[in-house]
């Protein structure tokens, strides 16, 4: 079995068959977390992991991009096309996320963290910076008191996202989400109790293979981040939960090992992490 530890099926892209792909994915031996990144995504991720009796759990929290709002058009190498943002500008009301947190059903609290990658000409970046610092803080605090672990979005701010992890002790520790550094700052993170995301960013060439050899299995969890980072061989398509297996494909391809020990650890790690 395998375990995509970053879904997002209660995002609007599966408005239409979310319930569907949900059963097609744990008839495959598939499970899953909805990972919400505002607080009406991570109603209806609470929403949806209630009606299964195990296989698709919740994470709640809000994506440092929804902290302003925003509307614009994005494109990245990465993405299938260019995708339209919209962002509401969400004040995070900490009382209203806790008692989503204590559900028994959310398993993480995020996803949460820094996003430098999408300033814009004319914002004052260090007010975004300050701002974005205090919400993940809030995040942790959070996370410290339904005694969770932390998933957590970074994009173009890893030193920061170290400095505050290191003076801010979470006591579940959690996921470096999507991850798209190299070795020596995944072991930065992994040394401060981490595992490291991986998803279908690291099917797109050889960029990554360095990473992947060298990342130890038990460091790893595996994720999708649908409905984007479509992994190769579907790319061009929406991703899917049941897309995780690509990703274990390919680290087993560059580890040369057995899809069958990529399956078997990085699914502990999951577990182990998440309680589930």
């Amino acid at each position: 079995m395998l375990i995509d530890t970053h879904a997002h099926l209660n995002f609007s892209a599966y408005k239409d068959d979310a319930e569907e792909v949900i059963k097609k994915t744990l008839e495959k031996g598939v499970f899953m977390i909805n990972v919400g990144s505002q607080y009406s995504t991570s109603v209806r991720a609470v929403e949806f992991a209630k009606k299964y009796e195990t296989g698709v759990w919740a994470a709640v929290g809000i994506h440092p991009l929804h902290l302003e709002r925003r509307n614009f058009n994005y494109k990245d190498d990465n993405e299938l096309e260019e995708i339209e943002i919209k962002t509401n500008g969400e004040e995070f009301n900490y009382e209203n996320y806790l008692v989503l947190a204590k559900n028994p059903k959310v398993v993480a609290i995020g996803e949460m963290g820094l996003d430098y990658h999408h300033f814009e000409e004319g914002d004052d970046v260090e007010e975004l910076k300050t701002k974005q610092k205090e919400i993940l803080l809030q995040g942790i605090k959070l996370a410290n008191a339904v005694k969770k672990p932390i998933i957590i979005h970074c994009w173009d701010a890893y030193d920061d996202l170290l400095e505050i992890l290191k003076n801010n002790e979470l006591e579940k520790k959690g996921v470096i989400h999507s991850f798209v550094g190299g070795y020596k700052t995944a072991k930065k993170f992994i040394e401060l109790g981490y595992k490291i995301g991986l998803n279908g960013v690291v099917t797109y060439g050889i960029s990554y293979n360095r990473l992947i050899r060298e990342i130890d299995l038990r460091d790893i969890v595996l994720e999708t981040d649908c409905p984007y980072l479509t992994p190769v061989p579907k790319k061009g398509e929406r991703n899917e939960p049941l897309n995780v297996r690509y990703v274990a494909e390919k680290i087993a391809e560059v580890k040369n090992i057995k899809l069958e020990e990529v399956e078997k650890i990085t699914t502990q790690n999951a577990k182990k992490l998440f309680g589930i």
